[in-house]
């Protein structure tokens, strides 16, 4: 097992959500970023596990029997007994190993999963946590992590073409769904030629941006102008203030403020990398575009 030393910020451990359950007011939550998860999965040739969630750093573990990690996602600084370690591979872990996360360095979330996964238990078939629902779990300090003891025969690494820079600005494109005609032409022109700012109102529920307000038509804006329906991953949506939310993997699952499209969820993943500050702008993307796009990304790791 891996025993807490220290739980850090906000570790969790997660998978790719918890699918089927909405109907219920369940959220699906899962990895905010599918691509570092993946990659951590994929490394160590499983399928659908587990991984850890680092937000941010400060975890520290120890290991009680060998094992094969790999570590995907933001610069941490990641350390094996003290010494900083390249991240985007696999390492071979023997007993009383120290694994830790001492501070950020670029983007985020970081993902640790163990070869076969953490033996925890699931919640309607997912590991994956989410908090308000009392569903999965929260790293705390003296717990431990169960997985079994094995080891790869070899140490594998994500090729340099593959690992992502995590900038400060980046442009999200987006769908338009129907609700996009409770715009006019020019506030639509103003949000997609403005760039927002990342606000601290930020978690696993969704990001809210700071700029130019956007104003939905009167009848949509009032308390019985919308019906509410179902959330979809990425969407944004218009709160009465007029700045933009992006609804993430732990969004509510109905809501009835008037919303302009939904992010692509692969830049959904990559805007979860983003911290505090950084500054993003909308691009219209078709529906085909979109289809074509993400039917690539997840071909790729299938």
């Amino acid at each position: 097992m891996l025993k807490v030393l220290s739980p850090g910020i906000f570790t969790t451990i997660q998978d790719l959500g918890r699918q089927g359950y909405t109907h219920l007011g369940i959220t699906p939550s899962g990895a905010m970023d599918e691509y570092a998860h993946r990659w951590s999965q994929k490394l160590l040739a499983d399928v659908d596990g587990n991984a850890l969630e680092i937000l941010l750093g400060g975890l520290t573990l120890q290991a009680t029997a060998l094992t094969t990690i790999a570590v995907c996602g933001a610069d941490l600084d990641f350390c094996i007994n003290g010494i900083s370690k390249p991240i985007w591979q696999t390492y071979n872990i023997k007993e009383d190993d120290i694994l830790s996360f001492k501070e950020r360095k670029s983007g985020m979330r970081a993902y640790l999963a163990v070869k076969g996964g953490f033996s925890v238990q699931k919640y309607e078939n997912s590991f994956s946590t989410t908090l308000k629902e009392h569903k999965g779990k929260q790293v705390k300090t003296g717990d431990t992590l169960p997985y079994h003891a094995i080891q790869s025969s070899e140490v594998k690494r994500v090729s340099d073409k593959y690992i992502p820079n995590y900038p400060t600005h980046m442009t999200l494109r987006i769908v338009l769904g129907y609700q996009h005609k409770n715009f006019s032409t020019s506030e639509k022109k103003k949000f997609f030629s403005s760039k927002y700012t990342l606000t601290p109102k930020m978690n696993r529920m969704g990001y809210t941006l700071q700029g130019e307000d956007i104003i939905p038509n009167h009848d949509s804006s009032s308390s019985d102008g919308i019906i509410s329906e179902g959330i979809s991953f990425g969407a944004v949506q218009i709160p009465p203030d007029g700045q933009p939310i992006i609804l993430l993997k732990e969004r509510q699952t109905i809501g009835g403020y008037p919303k302009m499209g939904s992010v692509l969820p692969s830049d959904c993943f990559k805007l979860s990398q983003l911290p505090i500050g950084a500054t993003v702008k909308f691009e219209h993307i078709s529906l085909e575009d979109a289809q074509e796009e993400m039917k690539a990304f997840y071909g790729f790791f299938d």
